[in-house]
């Protein structure tokens, strides 16, 4: 699938959504927000597909929106009003609450409000050394829009969440990465490398246990710990009657390494 806003792409169990208006730094329109939802929702329900990565094309990952755009908009409405870029890139977020696959965010340069948003959104963020970050809301005057205020805390703690929203500065690829932001940085060269690298690796796991690794960690967000065992138990359940749960010990015994088939 391909389009002006956004690239979708398949190969080797690997899905990649790439944003492809290079020329505004990917900044956010409905159409590209309309395409990104259709592509998460075409990687769910492709059993084929074990990995969806998400980059962009030219300088930038995503500069968020378009800030003579906001101008204009908010000038023709209501204080407060909510626009329908806004619930576009809340859709995004929507497609991917119940996405269990694994979700690589290969950040290949800036990513900045609504763009940092949509990052913070992946399982894992490896970073080009020319990346940047910038919860850059407040210098027009907002909130984060996009699940800012609930995603960065639980990525980087409450007191570095807040800094980083209220003063909104930008912060480099090193920085993400000291602060736990991103989990690796490469040279902007080897971005695509590093990304193809850790996708295959996932895509070559046992997708089941993995998937519901997932669903445990966010689930058990919003329990307490008899809960959370509960949850575990229920899981492990499962879990343990796929044919990979068999497969990881047999091949333990028989020194090789193991081949997982997804079920």
């Amino acid at each position: 699938m391909e389009s002006q806003d956004v690239i979708y792409g398949k190969e080797d169990g690997i899905a990649t959504i790439t944003l492809n208006r290079p020329e505004t730094l990917n900044a956010l329109t409905p159409t590209m927000t309309a395409e990104w939802i259709a592509a998460i929702e075409d990687a769910k329900k492709d059993d084929q597909i074990k990995v969806l990565v998400v980059t962009g094309a030219g300088r930038a990952f995503c500069s968020g929106e378009n800030p003579r755009a906001l101008a204009s908009r908010r000038s023709e409405s209501n204080a407060g009003q909510t626009t329908g870029l806004a619930n576009a890139t809340y859709g995004v977020a929507g497609a991917l609450l119940d996405f269990y696959k694994p979700y690589i965010g290969s950040i290949n340069g800036a990513a900045a409000g609504a763009g940092m948003d949509l990052a913070s959104l992946c399982d894992i963020r490896i970073a080009s050394d020319r990346a940047r970050f910038g919860m850059t809301y407040v210098r027009m005057g907002v909130i984060p829009a996009n699940g800012g205020c609930y995603l960065l805390p639980r990525i980087v703690g409450i007191t570095k969440a807040k800094e980083l929203i209220w003063t909104g500065k930008l912060i480099d690829a090193q920085e993400a990465l000291r602060i736990g932001y991103v989990s690796m940085v490469v040279p902007h060269e080897e971005l695509a490398v590093a990304t193809n690298e850790l996708a295959i690796g996932l895509a070559k796991g046992p997708s089941v246990a993995m998937q519901w690794a997932k669903r445990l960690i966010h689930q058990c967000l919003d329990l307490d710990l008899k809960g959370a065992f509960r949850a575990h138990s229920e899981a492990l359940s499962v879990v343990l009657r796929t044919e990979d749960a068999r497969e990881g010990p047999r091949a333990w015994v028989e020194k090789r390494e193991p081949v997982f088939k997804g079920r």
